[in-house]
């Protein structure tokens, strides 16, 4: 039997901002926008995975059950310069680890972003 995670499903207050947010700051791409449950959906594939946007905002202030989403990058420093050319203000500056780098962002309704570089994808 084979799996795989296939989606993350987020609530969206502002699911226009959120799309913008995905697509400007990590290249998500539209793979369909249609009412689900009565409700409109939106799936971003964002490189190998997917985010769902469900269009209504979050039951609960904070961030209930999920900690955080992690997206790889091969190149950390150009995100950030990315995200900071499109007025993206980061808290902390990139933290170095032995086996990683990373740095964490908020995105639309404050959910966690790890941004990471593994060491073995850092440019020498």
């Amino acid at each position: 039997m084979e799996l795989n995670l296939d989606h993350a499903h987020l609530f969206a207050s502002d699911i226009n901002a959120t799309i913008a947010f995905w697509q400007t700051m990590f290249g998500a791409t539209l793979e369909w926008d249609r009412e689900a449950a009565g409700v409109r959906n939106v799936y971003l594939r964002v490189g190998r995975g997917a985010i769902n946007l469900y269009d209504q905002p979050p039951r609960h202030a904070g961030a209930g059950s999920i900690h955080h989403l992690g997206i790889e990058t091969d190149d950390l420093d150009a995100l950030v310069a990315h995200m900071q050319a499109h007025g993206f203000l980061f808290r902390k500056p990139i933290s170095e680890q032995p086996a990683f780098r990373y740095v964490m962002v908020a995105a639309p309704d404050n959910v966690l972003v790890e941004l990471f570089q593994t060491r073995r994808r850092v440019a020498s």
